[in-house]
């Protein structure tokens, strides 16, 4: 048991890690109402990881991580220029148009590849449960930095996700290329299915409770590493595929919650 404990250690630590950055950039989603751009820069950082295996075949080499950056920079630019061009085309039509050409991309790219059906189940649900402390340590730095440029700009950040305010375009690119970065590296570790989870679920229940974005981004950290906890030990206890198990339970929460709601009707309407 304590051997299991030690094992589990370092994946608990990175889904800690994993729910701070998540659901802050999950309450910025949410009020942009553009919600499957998390899934569309996670299909793009994945397409980019799987060109990487077209050069080199080591699935973590130096390479598969840049090129992946470079791709979700490409596609922050074009969301970037979506958005001052609205009123020609919809934005979150332009995010699924990016999402469908990198997954048929992607398609396209593993019929080349020799392990390509493990690529394939490697990008949707992760391998998180492998994760290591060097890995854990330098994610934390990564994620550290970001959310220094988020902390120091937010003011701008917060008027650029505002719907009733116009910023310059620049703050959209910086956003969505810092967005980039995040997903490049969470994708790289949990897949694009179990980061879409971490994104919207722990945001969206908030939401239920508190309207300020303090508050909302407490309960979801705290919801969200708490339901990591809980996967990661059913996980090890009915020895069943981490990554896909936690996205079940995050994603059967609002399922849940929407059935419950029709029993406490000024749940929305009390947030504090």
């Amino acid at each position: 048991m304590n051997d299991a404990l030690v094992f589990l250690l370092a994946p608990t630590v990175m889904c800690v890690i994993l729910s701070i950055i998540h659901c802050y950039l999950g309450l910025h989603v949410l009020a942009r109402g553009v919600i499957f751009v998390d899934l569309s820069l996670a299909q793009v950082a994945s397409f980019g990881a799987t060109l990487a295996l077209l050069w080199d075949p080591e699935h973590h080499a130096g390479s598969s991580y840049f090129i992946s950056l470079g791709a979700t920079f490409v596609a922050a630019g074009v969301f970037a220029l979506a958005r001052r061009y609205e009123s020609y085309f919809s934005q979150e039509a332009i995010i699924g148009i990016v999402y469908a050409m990198a997954s048929a991309a992607v398609v396209l790219v593993v019929d080349r590849l020799a392990h390509g059906a493990e690529h394939l189940k490697e990008a949707l649900i992760g391998q998180i449960l492998w994760v290591a402390w060097p890995e854990v340590i330098k994610t934390a730095l990564i994620y550290v930095v970001v959310g220094i440029v988020f902390f120091i700009f937010r003011k701008q950040f917060f008027a650029s996700s505002s719907r009733d305010q116009k910023t310059h375009w620049v703050w959209d690119f910086l956003f969505y290329a810092l967005f980039g970065v995040v997903i490049t590296s969470s994708t790289h570790i949990a897949g694009v299915l179990m980061v879409f989870s971490f994104l919207i679920v722990p945001s969206l229940l908030s939401g239920l409770f508190f309207e300020s974005w303090g508050r909302r981004l407490l309960f979801g950290c705290i919801f969200s590493a708490t339901l990591s906890v809980v996967g990661m030990y059913v996980s090890y206890r009915l020895d069943l595929p981490v990554g896909a198990l936690m996205v079940v339970l995050f994603t059967l929460m609002p399922i849940l919650a929407l059935l419950v709601l029709p029993l406490f009707p000024n749940l929305g309407r009390r947030r504090t």
